[in-house]
């Protein structure tokens, strides 16, 4: 199979299911980082009970760890986010050097906007609540 100099070889199948895997692990960071900042703002609420069970006296340290538990909420959401404008971009890249178009992972980009979503819902809770 030989290939001129100067002609880039169009995308195959496989090139678009790496992509959408690579987009898919994208998302499964995106959550996990949403999942750990939920656990660290509620551990701020544990701990409080605890000194509050033992010493019959409430101290207010969990600011510090409801406030570092959103952040991580948040890059959790930013990631969602930036990961479909980057999947966006990669499969118009993959479909510039073919004659047919193949489409983006619909699914996987509703997915993402979906968890964001969730993020911000968590993000708002955690500090309205908190």
């Amino acid at each position: 199979m030989e290939t001129r100099i100067g002609v880039q070889p169009g995308a195959e199948v496989r090139d678009y299911l790496a992509e959408e895997r690579t987009f898919l692990a994208w998302i499964r960071t995106g959550v996990t980082l949403m999942t750990f900042g939920f656990v660290v703002a509620r551990f701020g609420l544990y701990l409080e009970e605890l000194h509050l069970s033992r010493n019959g006296a409430a101290v207010s340290s969990g600011r510090f760890s409801l406030w570092s538990g959103t952040a991580f909420i948040a890059g959790g959401v930013a990631m969602n986010l930036f990961s479909i404008r980057r999947h966006l971009r990669v499969v118009a890249e993959l479909n510039s050097a073919q004659f047919f178009d193949r489409e983006p992972s619909h699914q996987a980009v509703i997915l993402a906007l979906f968890l964001a979503l969730v993020g911000v819902a968590m993000a708002l809770y955690l500090t309205l609540a908190g």
